[in-house]
């Protein structure tokens, strides 16, 4: 099997699931093109406002796209490429793509509802509370997950203390991209450019740090970078939203999309045959094909987090109901592609059947500059653009799930008159304070490593998925509109997620176990180190377990109270 195939197929089954399943949902559930849309009724210039398609459906996917599906496939390969393939090709158009676009309309058809609020509204204020707790602990492995893996990508220095030049240039262009970025959202707000001035300016920037980085590589270790991007995440989750995260949005939507086309013309010019094995068994180095697969290919497939951008931001940008199958569903299935190439280039570079060493975004960068390379590219210049692009998708994640993270500390904590509210309450909600808190409990999980980390979050963005889909199915419900197309994904995923949180639990006692049983030489290690590494990740699974129980039997028992078309479909 060659790479072109699977990314010829994966082009068919998505652009029929989109044209075919998506626009079946949007009749089935009903548009009005006519109606008008919250970003219209209620445009301030800040939340809502209203934005053309295309404008809408960038951010959607600049947005939800980030690390995870260039990192999910990767690691899911070593159980061979064919699980991966079809979970990424089933997934993604059947429950990923389907909750996203549920997540949107709901909240179009609610004024532009945040999901919190829509559990508030379809499941009860004791829901809410729970799901913000819930959405807070996601948020803290999401960014010490792919806090490690920059940090790790940026890396100055080899095993052996040689010079990792295409890191520590990769990691210069990152850096002067959010201080440009910064440049950018103030010229966009002082000049109003039109869109051709707007991209123009913004491609002359991305060429102008690229050419700046080649020449000035910074050479940190790991420790450092892991400082350097904390210090960012405190950053993008305090400033506005113009003036750092919808300009980097912008730009690296482009670079994205660019780096999609790219490999898609390598993949068609190489036609690189997979190197990987196609199926390595359902037991690989301990780990089980279920629940394992399902969990670890999380952003390719399905994804709670995407539900928080769809009705977070993106549903206060609609102009037009009639956009909002290309933003909800479209936006999915594009970011199923790319975890489709990210799986054919690790399989054009695998070794005896087996993924290469070294992290997911430097196998995906090397293996694709290798593809520029037969262009006549110069393979640093194309490796060093590959970690630019995967790294800014990174930090585009960092920065919006900090920011989540903070806002989910906050709403847990408010009350309706926070004017009056107590000293302590008030203190928890101080968006600095708040933002501090959060950043400093990633920080420690950092210390787990992104390999371990990365079971334990795919576990709890999918449980965030199942968790939103049963308020969809109350919202479906309520308003007279069919919610069958919801129960396979929703009753999918809650096996596999609890599955592996419980797997997961179970493997930390264990090591826990093991590690007390054995008399630990002097300066081998210490307790303080199994505790980081097993401990923390112990405690976050039962929480991650008891929570989503409790949220699921209220959510449950509110589904069952509630009556069908009890409210008039908006």
């Amino acid at each position: 099997m060659t790479g072109l195939m699977l990314v010829g197929i994966a082009l068919v089954w998505f652009a029929c699931a989109y044209l075919f399943y998506g626009r079946w949902l949007a009749k089935t559930w009903g548009i009005d093109p006519k109606a008008p849309t919250p970003a219209v009724r209620k445009n301030d210039g800040q939340d809502y406002s209203p934005a053309s398609r295309f404008t809408v459906f960038a951010h959607q996917f600049s947005s939800i796209t980030g690390a995870g599906p260039v990192t999910g496939p990767i690691i899911a390969a070593m159980f061979g490429w064919l699980p991966a393939f079809l979970w990424i090709l089933i997934g993604g158009a059947f429950f990923g793509a389907v909750q996203d676009f549920t997540a949107l309309y709901a909240s179009v058809k609610n004024e532009g509802k945040s999901m919190g609020l829509l559990i508030e509204q379809y499941v009860g204020r004791t829901g809410r509370r729970l799901f913000l707790l819930f959405s807070w602990l996601f948020t803290l492995l999401v960014i010490a997950a792919f806090a490690d893996i920059i940090a790790k990508t940026f890396n100055g220095f080899g095993a052996n203390g040689t010079l990792n030049t295409p890191g520590a240039q990769a990691a210069t262009i990152s850096m002067l991209y959010i201080v440009v970025a910064m440049g950018f959202g103030i010229f966009i707000s002082k000049v109003k450019p039109s869109g051709v001035l707007k991209f123009i300016v913004a491609v002359v920037l991305v060429i102008a740090m690229f050419a700046v980085g080649m020449n000035f590589p910074l050479y940190f270790d790991v420790p450092t970078w892991r400082y350097i991007v904390f210090g960012y995440c405190f950053i993008a989750a305090v400033l506005p939203m113009w003036l750092l995260m919808e300009p980097r949005d912008y730009m690296t939507t482009f670079m994205l999309l660019g780096m999609i086309i790219g490999a898609v013309v390598g993949v068609i010019a190489e036609h690189p045959t997979m190197k990987l094995n196609a199926f390595s068994g359902f037991n690989v180095d301990g780990s089980y094909l279920f629940p394992t697969l399902f969990v670890t290919i999380a952003c390719g497939a399905v994804s709670g987090f995407h539900s928080l951008v769809s009705s977070g931001t993106s549903s206060k940008t609609i102009s037009n109901e009639k956009d909002m199958p290309m933003v909800g569903y479209g936006a999915m299935v594009v970011e199923s592609l790319l975890g489709v190439i990210a799986l054919v280039v690790v399989g054009a570079v695998a070794v005896n059947g087996t993924k290469p060493e070294g992290t997911p975004f430097s196998i995906f960068s090397a293996g694709v500059a290798g593809f520029f390379e037969k262009f006549g590219i110069p393979v640093q210049v194309a490796t060093v653009f590959m970690t630019m692009c995967v790294s800014a998708l990174a930090l585009t994640s960092l920065d919006a799930v900090s920011r989540i993270g903070r806002m989910s500390f906050q709403e847990l904590f408010s009350v309706d008159d926070m004017e009056h509210a107590e000293g302590w309450r008030k203190l928890l909600c101080n968006t600095y304070f708040s933002t501090i808190i959060t950043l400093l409990c990633g920080f420690v999980l950092t210390k787990i490593g992104y390999a371990n980390i990365w079971p334990l979050f795919g576990s709890a963005n999918q449980l965030l998925s199942a968790l939103v889909l049963i308020t969809l199915c109350v919202f479906l419900k309520v308003t007279g509109r069919s919610n069958k197309m919801l129960f396979p994904p929703l009753i999918i995923m809650l096996c596999v997620t609890f599955t592996a949180l419980v797997q997961r639990l179970i493997a930390m006692v264990k090591a826990i176990q093991n590690a007390a049983s054995v008399t630990i030489p002097a300066g081998t290690t210490t307790w303080g180190k199994v505790f980081i590494a097993n401990g923390l990740q112990l405690i976050i699974a039962i929480l991650l377990i008891v929570l989503g129980l409790i949220i699921v039997v209220n959510s449950a028992k509110s589904y069952a109270k509630s009556e069908k078309n009890s409210e008039k479909a908006a």
